[in-house]
């Protein structure tokens, strides 16, 4: 739990109003998901700060740039030098931080973690709450640096409470810290049931995607060591006849490393908005994703932004997708490239007509809205506590000064 508080001198507070500063290790353009989706709808609420790890220009001293999005959030860029490494990129980052702390002067301050990296430059800070947000197992990333279990050791340590976004996550992450909750990744169910009804009209169809052939199995997502290159080969060799959709940047794997075929079509990457009227227009949509160290606590956000385009889905036996999806007849499942396959056919053909009621009734019981108002609740319910554990404090040392 949070040790003490903040180590800058107070000032008069900007606003009575919460400030969430948030770390993270996603780029706030890059993929809109989790981050954006809570961080938006925290910003009715609190002043929004998103710290996103620096990027390397020719500048001649560190700088911190700022730069409102859309629903009111700032993100901070840190801007070092090329060249800027180790302990130096390390005590720059500090420094930006502190700068803009003390001219801000935030009166009551969350931290809400994405990567416990963050903690390398601010662990000093003593924030009123603070917050873990765990969406992935990062450490089991490739790529991912030799510390960050030990970092994340040190979140835990210091966290007033941690979120996790998927039931595996939840159950690893409650082993190791005693204020787990489990808020997996929701829907915005009207953004992508839209891709049912109006988006499906051909002259709401993308230009990149017109061309390509029916049937259309589809992906959005990042294109990373997570997708099973070989079933998706496997997969687009079994029929020929079948295309094909991958929709997303790729990313720590090199773009020749992709599988090709004639009917394998990669489209880039696309603004969250515009993925309803891609998604629209397939016939079956998947998650081809190999079963993996960096997989294994995954609970993919586009599983319900599948069902709610009213899309089949076929994936992977993914341990959160498995549960519920599957055992509730929401989602095929298959193994191996060849049950992959028979359970794309069975997708293509007539689906039971009780599926569409049933998967509208399970994604009627969650929303982004939901989810947040959720973890706000606990938010303040740990910031509440810490106010009358100080009060409590001052009240003992009060009554301690009298006695003397």
């Amino acid at each position: 739990m949070s040790q003490n508080k903040f180590t800058y001198h107070k000032g008069e507070a900007v606003s009575g109003r919460p400030t969430v500063l948030c770390f993270s290790h996603l780029r706030w353009k890059f993929v809109y998901q989790r981050p954006q989706h809570l961080l938006t709808r925290a910003a009715g609420h609190a002043d929004v700060f998103v710290l996103e790890e620096p990027v390397a220009l020719e500048v001649s001293a560190p700088e911190l740039r700022s730069e409102t999005q859309e629903g009111g959030v700032r993100v901070l860029t840190p801007v070092l030098p090329h060249g800027m490494h180790g302990a130096e990129s390390v005590e720059a980052q500090r420094e930006l931080l502190d700068a803009w702390l003390a001219e801000r002067k935030p009166e009551r301050l969350i931290a809400w973690y994405y990567t416990p990296m963050a903690l390398a430059f601010s662990n000093h800070l003593m924030p009123e709450v603070t917050v873990y947000d765990c969406m992935d197992e990062l450490s089991a990333f490739q790529g991912a640096p030799r510390e960050m279990l030990d970092q994340e050791q040190r979140l835990f340590a210091r966290a007033d409470v941690v979120f996790a976004g998927g039931r595996s996550l939840y159950e690893a992450k409650s082993r190791q810290h005693g204020n787990v909750h489990l808020f997996a990744s929701s829907i915005d169910y009207e953004h992508f049931s839209g891709a049912g009804r109006n988006l499906s009209e051909p002259q709401n169809e993308p230009e990149d995607q017109r061309g390509i052939p029916h049937p259309r199995i589809g992906f959005f997502g990042v294109l990373d060591e997570r997708l099973d290159r070989e079933l998706l080969r496997e997969v687009a060799a079994c029929e020929p006849s079948w295309h094909f959709v991958l929709i997303g940047p790729v990313v720590k794997i090199r773009e020749d490393e992709l599988p090709r075929a004639s009917n394998l079509h990669y489209l880039g990457a696309k603004a969250y908005a515009e993925l309803p009227r891609y998604l629209a227009h397939w016939d079956v949509a998947m998650l081809p994703f190999a079963l993996n160290e960096s997989t294994r606590f995954i609970s993919p956000t586009k599983t319900p932004e599948y069902l709610a385009a009213g899309k089949p889905v076929v994936s992977t036996p993914i341990r959160d997708v498995v549960e519920p999806y599957g055992r509730l007849g929401l989602a095929r499942i298959a193994g191996d490239s060849k049950s992959f396959c028979e359970a794309v056919k069975a997708s293509l053909e007539e689906q039971d007509p009780a599926w569409k009621p049933a998967v509208e009734k399970f994604l009627r019981q969650t929303s982004w809205d939901r989810t947040f108002a959720g973890m706000w609740a606990e938010v303040m319910r740990c910031e509440a506590t810490e106010a009358e554990d100080a009060r409590d404090t001052e009240d003992d040392i009060s009554e301690e000064t009298a006695n003397v």
